[in-house]
């Protein structure tokens, strides 16, 4: 499997693992860049965990302090009870306040973690200075919440004898060709843990029992958005179309395109220069507002 160079600079690229308590449950997260700068943070989607950023966060540009968070019930986090948007969203501003970034972060979400970057902008609206959303259909259920309804995938957690079994049974939901084998096999290495008995995953299948987002939750989102549409993924043109009469006509909605629904695994060179673009541009505009 041939790796390029840019890749395993990033994944060589050290980051800071931090731990901090929000509502008595540890949150695990890892930073990059200079403390005191620009903040970015960093969240991923449902059954995912922090180090799917591992290859994105150090080619965002060393002029951020960024921080990519394990959500409650995911990665090497602790667990609840019962997971709800509004939790997670204030486990991103304690990671934000934690991590030695400047005030008022830029929060980049894929898939669930879209739906927390806009719960995060709806409730901490003074506190961020804009969401990203990567390929988040905000509708009543997510695919990962329609596979475990199903019973198709996320159900009881398994316990392989060994790990190289356990990495050959590793899939994304939806599932998509073209992914990069060499994301792939790290996304898929740090996915696991070991148990009695041999290996499973690091995520709680409960996540998926939650209260779903709803459409007209946008409605009364007033903070920056950006919303990025994958060409051959989840956020069809309507429902893009949808979201951005729904955020009041003032949130984009960017194309990106061929690439699949998990777009760090295919095509993470385009959704880095996506980002780095709206960044550099956010840095020097002014938003518009509901009603401008």
């Amino acid at each position: 499997m041939s790796v390029p160079e840019w890749f395993s600079k990033a994944i060589e690229t050290a980051a800071e693992e931090r731990v901090t308590d929000v509502d008595g449950c540890a949150i695990s997260y890892r930073c990059w860049g200079p403390a005191g700068a620009p903040g970015l943070v960093l969240v991923h989607g449902g059954a995912a965990h922090a180090r799917w950023w591992d290859h994105v966060a150090p080619m965002l540009g060393g002029q951020y302090r960024i921080a990519a968070l394990d959500l409650s019930g995911h990665g090497d986090s602790g667990r609840r009870e019962a997971y709800t948007l509004g939790q997670w969203a204030a486990e991103v501003i304690a990671v934000a306040d934690a991590a030695g970034m400047a005030p008022d972060p830029v929060v980049i979400g894929h898939s669930m973690g879209g739906f927390v970057a806009l719960a995060t902008a709806a409730r901490y609206a003074d506190r961020i200075a804009g969401v990203a959303v990567l390929d988040s259909p905000v509708r009543e259920r997510t695919p990962e919440e329609l596979a475990a309804a199903d019973h198709t995938a996320f159900g009881p957690l398994r316990v392989y004898p060994d790990k190289a079994h356990a990495l050959s049974r590793f899939r994304t939901i939806p599932e998509q060709e073209d992914n990069l084998p060499y994301v792939m096999a790290h996304v898929a290495e740090t996915s696991l843990r070991q148990a009695e008995g041999g290996w499973t995953w690091k995520f709680d299948p409960r996540i998926f029992g939650r209260i779903p987002a709803t459409p007209e939750a946008l409605r009364s989102i007033t903070a920056r958005v950006a919303i990025f549409r994958s060409e051959n993924g989840l956020l069809t043109p309507e429902i893009g179309a949808h979201m951005y009469e729904l955020l009041g006509r003032v949130a984009p909605v960017i194309e990106i395109p061929l690439v699949g629904h998990h777009m760090m695994l295919d095509q993470p060179l385009t959704l880095i220069t996506g980002l780095r673009t709206l960044l550099a541009d956010w840095q020097h505009s002014v938003p518009h507002r509901r009603g401008d």
